[in-house]
């Protein structure tokens, strides 16, 4: 019987299976001195070939839970003469590192059972395990053919290139065991989704179902990610034992703020007092790595420590960030594992669980917005089975005081992020369809079944798919002119069955050279439309701008015009205040999930206060934090109700009308996190537009979005109203048809389905040119149909994925039935919630003096308000 079950302690075991093979059992126990938790019930469910789902912290003995039961079956399997020159397990790594990391510590269990298997005088198997990424030599990859390893370690691309390998594939045949490492960084992007079909694919080819592991420390929603793991037979999830022990470790957690004043502090105080922080915690740890949520702050925050004491930190520092090149990031994992590093400063690149060797402290600088990201950051240090992570985030403002201690206490508690899954990516399956078409003749019916088994596509409808062959078939004219070819032919059988296969030749090197979901990216140039060159921006920077947007590029400030191609035209608009902070596209966004305890917590204090009561004691008995956060955070809430009569929770909003002289801020709290926040803010834009008759600018962070209008009147009860009855993907669509994102997002689509080729006939497109190609495809796609499948995914991607519009459309529908109120309120000085987001229309906050010094005026503005009207 098919079914997803949580397995629970009872079904745990203190010793290894009965028939371990002797050399295995007795390398074991002179190595470690018992089994840890995972293992007490993944040994025995995978040697019974039991589908799971391992959810362990990082040094629990994960990896080893999932590979020594498979060892022992190759050696079994050696024993009896069995053990043939075949891919037995496939290890599917998210990052190349990572699978190199795996592949050495494979070979130390093997090098030690093949030591205790020659002192028992017996004769052990050979098992042999390789790498296999796109950094593999030709001359590598040959020799795998020739003598194929019994474990391939691999990356999702490289196994969509090794399934459509004519000879190498039928290595895989008699594939056993599957383990998706990290699964949670892969099931929420379309790496993810290429992965789940490839699986597929793969099972489709084999000569029995392999059985599949999947590996990682945090893992929510549970059971939907063990759906992804598994996929789908006969429209119901495949079997899978859960086994979630992400719990044992205890979180040594703390919030600390560097000074007991974060408003009234100047800004070089603050930051002073923070790297003196941050010194005498390094000083006092053997291995400290430091998280920050930028790149640049990575830098910034490296330069500073060692300009503060050279002697100390010269030689024993060092940054990790994507940026940097891949000799120079090696460098610096391999000083870290061996112990030749006091202190690494990184931003996301080291979040995953390569082996960095020995950490005792995790600082993290500012929110990492999410708890599932706290916890992967802490829990990099504590590697050791009986070490606990210890963890602490300096916070240097009262806002990021509030988010960071509901997050330590979710983190804690364990309390996780849940992962959105991305569902039916057209693009995705083009490129799969021309990928089945490459391997043989296919049944039109049958690759449906094929493609359902995978969770990402098991509610595909019939409809979407035959649009898909057709678009792949090459049955639109018009896209011939745009020379867009059919890469399969899709015709009937004698019996009058549909089938397709491989068109062409070419079809299966274009596949091959095309393959993969990650989009290239480069560098955008900013002209005048004088023609004077200004700089460059990134694309995930210009995805945020729409026309009349102003932004500071080099310290002078410019109005976004158009793009064209890989050009940005701007204008200089020298007197006016920026609408987009500098560090927009960087920065991480807050989860919903999160968003929503941030709303429960702020109802919590805001009902104490109502009360009388000081909320001090019940914060320092809940949460982990030290005094000078817990004074913040109170001073900062009671000053929100003081001022606004009201504070934003999770089940009411706070509307805000904010004067100025020649214009008016409708300031939305919302703190659902960005995702959520950016849809909800394009679609009141867009209707209070067309109320007005006029452009309304916008600006988005995690905790609100503010709406700048002229200043006219505006029944904002009507908008929402409004809003509430309107069909919100409808008006999102309408909202970001015209953008950058769209037409950006349509390129990434386009690639992904190979409709624009990225590599042909040994050339490479550039981006630029495959920027100006996608701008007259996508025309000519919506002329052929408002559904055609690229233009229905590039939708799909922008409000699913990009940002959140089922949470979105949640929040509205609470708000008709009455589960979510909301208070409009009046002000000529922002209240405190919305300082912030005040200061992103208002100037560059890309310093931190200049942030400072204008949130000092606002709360002083809002404590003279105050005092003037006696509250």
């Amino acid at each position: 019987m098919m079914s997803i079950e949580i397995v629970d302690g009872s079904r745990s075991n203190e010793e290894l299976p009965d028939d371990f093979e002797p050399y295995v059992k007795r390398w074991f126990w002179e190595r470690f001195d018992g089994l840890t938790p995972p293992q007490k019930h993944s040994f025995k469910m995978i040697h019974e070939g039991r589908n799971s789902l391992i959810c362990s912290p990082t040094g629990s003995g994960k990896t080893l839970s999932a590979f020594l039961s498979i060892l022992n079956e190759l050696f079994l399997k050696g024993d009896k003469g069995e053990l043939e020159d075949k891919v037995y397990c496939l290890y599917v790594s998210p990052l190349r590192a990572l699978g190199n990391d795996i592949q050495r510590n494979l070979e130390k269990p093997l090098e030690g059972i093949k030591e205790k298997a020659e002192e028992m005088d017996i004769d052990m198997p050979e098992v042999r395990s390789a790498v296999r990424t796109g950094d593999t030599p030709s001359r590598e990859r040959q020799k795998m053919l020739k003598n194929p390893p019994h474990i391939l370690v691999t990356t999702p691309e490289t196994l969509g290139i090794i399934l459509n390998a004519p000879k190498f594939k039928e290595k895989l045949k008699d594939l056993s065991y599957i383990i998706v490492d990290e699964i949670h960084s892969l099931c929420d992007n379309k790496r993810g989704v290429h992965l789940s079909l490839s699986l597929e694919r793969l099972e489709e080819m084999c000569s029995e179902e392999p059985t599949r592991i999947g590996l990682s420390a945090t893992q929510a929603p549970i059971h939907e990610i063990a759906e992804y793991l598994v996929g789908y037979e006969d429209g119901k999830p495949r079997q899978c034992d859960i086994v979630d022990v992400s719990a044992f470790k205890e979180l040594d957690l703390k919030v600390l703020s560097p000074v007991g004043d974060l408003i009234h502090t100047s800004g070089e105080v603050v930051n002073s007092e923070m790297y003196r922080c941050i010194d005498q915690s390094v000083k006092n740890h053997v291995t400290t790595l430091i998280f920050t949520n930028t790149r640049s702050a990575t830098e910034r925050v490296v330069n500073n420590l060692i300009n503060k004491d050279p002697e100390f930190y010269e030689g024993n520092i060092g940054a990790h960030h994507s940026s940097m090149s891949r000799d120079k990031r090696i460098d610096v994992e391999e000083s870290l594992k061996n112990g030749n590093l006091k202190v690494v400063v990184t931003s996301t690149s080291l979040e995953l669980g390569i082996d960095i060797g020995y950490i005792d402290l995790v600082l993290q600088l500012s929110s990492p917005k999410g708890i599932s990201r706290a916890i992967q950051r802490v829990g990099r240090s504590g590697h050791g089975f009986t070490d606990d992570p210890k963890g602490r985030v300096l916070v240097m403002e009262r806002g990021d005081a509030l988010e960071c201690t509901e997050m330590m206490r979710c983190a804690k508690e364990n309390e996780l992020d849940n992962v959105r899954i991305p569902m039916n990516c057209l693009d995705v399956l083009s490129q799969h369809i021309v990928g089945m078409g490459c391997n043989k003749k296919w049944d039109v019916d049958d690759a449906y079944e094929v493609i359902k088994s995978s969770f990402n596509f098991h509610r595909l409808e019939r409809e979407d798919y035959e649009r898909t062959l057709r678009y792949v078939a090459g049955e639109h004219a018009s896209l011939e002119d745009q020379r867009v070819y059919g890469k399969i032919w899709l015709d009937e059988d004698e019996e009058g069955e549909l089938e397709f296969g491989q068109r062409g030749k070419l079809t299966r090197v274009i596949y091959m050279t095309n393959i993969g979901t990650i989009p290239d990216e480069s560098a955008y140039r900013v002209h005048t439309r004088e023609g004077r060159f200004v700089g460059t921006l990134d694309e995930d920077f210009l995805d945020r701008l729409t026309k009349g947007d102003i932004f500071i590029h080099g310290g002078d400030t410019y109005e976004f015009r158009y793009a064209r191609g890989m050009k940005v035209y701007v204008d200089a608009r020298p007197d006016r205040a920026p609408t987009v902070p500098s560090w927009f596209s960087e920065m991480l966004p807050l989860s919903y999930d999160l968003g929503r305890k941030i709303g429960e917590f702020n109802k919590k204090i805001q009902d104490m206060i109502e009360k009388g009561e000081d909320p001090s004691g019940w914060i320092r008995e809940n949460y982990y934090v030290d005094e000078k956060t817990v004074s913040s955070i109170i001073s900062y809430i009671d000053e929100q109700y003081r001022y606004a009569g009201a504070v934003p929770t999770d089940s009411i909003l706070l509307v805000e009308k904010n004067f100025e002289s020649d214009k008016t801020n409708l300031i939305f709290h919302t703190i659902f996190g960005r995702k959520v926040n950016d849809a909800l803010c394009r679609i009141f834009a867009d209707h209070a537009s067309d109320m007005l008759n006029a452009n309304v600018g916008i600006v988005v962070d995690d905790h609100g979005f503010v709406l700048i209008c002229p200043r006219k009147e505006i029944d904002l009860d009507g908008l929402i109203q409004r809003v509430i009855g309107s069909d919100l993907r409808k008006t999102l669509k309408r909202a970001v048809r015209k953008t950058e994102l769209m037409k950006r997002r349509f390129r990434h689509v386009a690639s992904r389905a190979l409709m624009i080729l990225r590599n042909y006939r040994g050339n490479k497109l550039s981006v630029g040119k495959q920027q100006m190609k996608s701008h007259f495809l996508l025309s000519a796609c919506e002329k052929i149909d408002e559904d055609f499948p690229l233009v229905k995914e590039t939708y799909r991607e922008i409000i699913e994925d990009y940002m959140d519009i089922e949470n979105a459309s949640d929040i509205m529908k609470g708000i008709e039935k009455g589960d979510i109120g909301y208070k409009v309120i009046e002000t000529e000085v922002p209240s405190p919630f919305a300082h912030n987001l005040v200061l992103q229309s208002q100037g560059d906050v890309l310093k931190l003096e200049d942030k400072k010094e204008r949130l000092q005026i606002l709360h002083k503005k809002v404590m003279e308000s105050m005092e003037s009207e006696g509250v």
